[in-house]
């Protein structure tokens, strides 16, 4: 994960490239002024600057200048300018820019270069893995800000989620590639040697699924780890797929073990919470199925995509792969349409014909309505409180409450009084 300081006296230029930054996984500091980027380099030195050319107090040019006659030039900086000329972009790269670029900066633009300028660092950590095995929706994008977020705060990350959900692959999402990977299966060595798994994992990450169902011996060696990890210089990330608070309060598990692994938790959402992803992974899935097993082509018809989309995926992604790979494997024709997966899944049982026949028969602010109130009724009961239904559909908290006393939908008195205090 690259450090980038965005040096700019315009706050909308600053707060865009942040955003564009962040989405792509890097952490931004922000610095208004030339007095601020030099208090910022102090404080700590980034892995590339971005330095704005024209700014009130002094212009990047001599802040540039000022870097390398003091020795702090150690990271890549590229300047940018909405009044470039040749001139000054020979002048920024003769005292030691990495580059220079026009303002407004084209988007394709702009990552290309912070690639090129990151890449160009001698010792360069290698970029972390992505969540696109995930997917790439709004659901998927806040995880990896979350999971970013708890990463920076230094202590043993807990993995909450249903099975399947991509919890690994949060794991090694938080990994730095180029340190050791310490994944085991077999988790017996807790209750013997707990201390091994942190000389094995020694300036790297150390993943542990499902502690949930670790015995009391084993539980005791987490602990242990969990003291210990810092001093081997160990990313420490567990994963459960059970309610550990539940398990804690019941007396089968550790109340001491839980309030330590409870600390910094993040909740990986299902498969059902993040449909717009399913058509996309489905594709993928497929393609590896034909590399792997040399069957020759085959592809999903949108009418199968849609019914694969509709479905609520239990399992999650391990059962929407062993899906795919049966489609793939049992489809008599290279198109795999409604009826080979209505062959593995059913038939739907959502919106039948009758119903839409009837929506489509109403003026479009009656079925619009019709169909709001129907899917957020269906999403309140899924998601089970306020703060949930408004993250999955996508509405703010407020709105949500608006859009549902406008419909008439009840959000019950539970959800009502746990999520308005």
């Amino acid at each position: 994960m690259s450090e980038i300081l965005v040096v700019d006296d315009e706050p909308g230029i600053r707060d865009l490239l942040r955003e564009i930054l962040e989405d792509e996984g890097h952490e931004v500091r922000l610095a208004e002024n030339g007095e601020r980027a030099r208090a910022a380099r102090l404080e700590k030195a980034p892995d590339l600057v971005l330095l704005d050319i024209w700014m009130p107090d002094v212009d990047g040019l001599s802040l540039l200048k000022e870097w390398a006659a003091g020795g702090q030039l150690t990271m890549p900086v590229v300047m940018m300018s909405g009044h470039g000329t040749i001139h000054t972009a020979v002048e920024a790269t003769r005292l030691g820019a990495f580059d220079f670029l026009e303002k407004p900066v084209p988007y394709k633009q702009l990552l290309q270069t912070v690639e090129r300028a990151l890449n160009s660092r001698p010792g360069r950590v290698s970029a972390p893995a992505s969540l696109d095995a995930l997917g790439g929706g709004e659901a998927v994008r806040l995880l990896a800000q979350r999971l970013r977020q708890a990463a920076g705060a230094g202590t043993t990350l807990l993995l909450t989620g249903e099975p399947g959900a991509g919890m690994a692959v949060c794991a090694r999402f938080l990994h730095d590639p180029d340190t050791p990977w310490v994944a085991p299966d077999d988790m017996a060595v807790l209750a013997e040697r707990p201390l091994d798994w942190l000389v094995q994992a020694k300036g790297g990450a150390l993943f542990l699924a499902e502690v949930a169902q670790l015995t009391p011996l084993q539980q005791k060696g987490l602990q242990l780890v969990i003291g210990r990890h810092k001093e081997y210089g160990v990313t420490l990330i567990c994963a459960s797929s059970e309610n550990l608070a539940s398990k804690a309060t019941a007396g089968a598990y550790s109340r001491d073990l839980y309030n330590a692994l409870a600390q910094v938790a993040v909740r990986v959402p299902s498969l059902r919470e993040r449909r717009e992803d399913i058509p996309h992974l489905a594709v993928a899935m497929l393609r590896d199925s034909l590399a792997q097993t040399g069957i020759g082509e085959r592809r999903l018809s949108d009418a199968a995509l849609d019914r694969l989309a509709r479905h609520d995926w239990p399992g999650n992604l391990d059962e929407l792969r062993s899906v795919v790979h049966s489609l793939a494997a049992n489809a008599l024709d290279s198109v795999i349409d409604l009826a080979d997966v209505e062959a593995v899944l059913g038939r739907d049982g959502g919106v039948d014909g009758g119903a839409l026949a009837e929506l489509f028969a109403l003026p479009l602010k009656e079925a619009r309505d019709a169909f709001e109130r129907a899917y957020l009724e269906s999403v309140l009961k899924e998601c089970g409180s306020m703060s949930r239904a408004a993250e999955r559909s996508g509405l703010e908290r407020t709105h949500l409450y608006r859009k549902l006393k406008q419909l008439g939908v009840k959000s019950g008195s539970r959800s009502e009084s746990g999520e308005q205090a």
